[in-house]
């Protein structure tokens, strides 16, 4: 009966993604569907370290990040947990051999958004590289289903999506946690006065690394890459939004792109992902 307690984690794992990310949820279901169980699975972990962390302010957070910490990396030596999300996270890395050190940047993230309120720019480069160039990584472990050479000619854009997708949300998020949990991730930028040269200078950072991730996408197998092609035409329209919202707006307002527009944008690349026109 193993395999029912294997399928109910898997399970959970998706449920999650569903509950918290139609965006995301919509992107897995391009991927070849032998890949979205794994994606599933990374994305459940990193969605409920990110709870602890953003949203558990009732309960002592460094305990609960420490815990889950800890029961993540026994899931993984044992093969097992009984927590389904930690179960399905450690099948996937076992299955695809995913580098521990990327799991332990990630958690060292987790710890940081309890430590520091803001950053200067080697903290923020640190964060970065573990909220969210390490996902991008643990990804690609998945898309390149063990082809080592593949895996190390797409790092680079790996990281760079997975760090242009965490500072959209940065700038998307502005009033959630510069008002909300008092954070400042932008180094050098200050809230209180919050120009538009500094919006720009931010935004081009931002379209450097887009730039860098869409030479990845088209390379990529091509399994994964109407998927990852998806998320990435998500954000894109997300941050062309954020382009034209004057600082003010960005300071009181969270931006967000129309259920409407979403679909539009899923049909294209399904379209486009029939036609294999990318």
């Amino acid at each position: 009966m193993m395999h029912v307690f294997d399928s109910l984690s898997n399970q959970c794992s998706k449920i999650t993604a569903e509950r918290y990310s139609t965006s995301f949820s919509g992107a897995i279901l391009l991927l070849h569907h032998s890949m979205r169980k794994p994606i599933y699975n990374i994305y459940g972990l990193v969605r409920f370290a990110d709870e602890i962390v953003d949203t558990f302010h009732q309960h002592n957070k460094e305990r609960l990040l420490a815990d889950f910490k800890a029961q993540t990396f026994k899931a993984i030596e044992d093969g097992i947990s009984l927590n389904p999300i930690l179960h399905s996270f450690q099948q996937t890395v076992n299955q695809y051999k995913i580098d521990l050190t990327l799991v332990e940047a990630f958690f060292n993230s987790m710890q940081m958004d309890l430590q520091y309120s803001k950053y200067d720019l080697q903290g923020y480069k640190d964060y970065i590289y573990g909220s969210a160039e390490v996902v991008g990584l643990m990804c690609l472990y998945v898309f390149c289903e063990g082809d080592k050479q593949a895996f190390e000619k797409l790092q680079p854009s790996a990281k760079a999506l997975g760090a242009a997708f965490q500072k959209i949300n940065f700038l998307r998020d502005i009033k959630a946690d510069y008002q909300g949990l008092n954070r400042t991730y932008f180094p050098g930028v200050d809230f209180k006065n919050f120009t538009t040269a500094m919006k720009e200078q931010v935004e081009a950072d931002i379209k450097n690394d887009l730039d860098t991730a869409y030479k990845g996408i088209v390379q990529l197998p091509a399994k994964a890459r109407y998927g990852v092609y998806l998320a990435y035409k998500y954000y894109v329209s997300l941050f062309k939004k954020i382009q034209r919202a004057q600082p003010t707006v960005l300071l009181h307002k969270r931006v967000r792109i129309p259920d409407y527009h979403k679909a539009f944008i899923f049909l294209r690349t399904g379209l486009s992902s029939q036609l294999n026109l990318l």
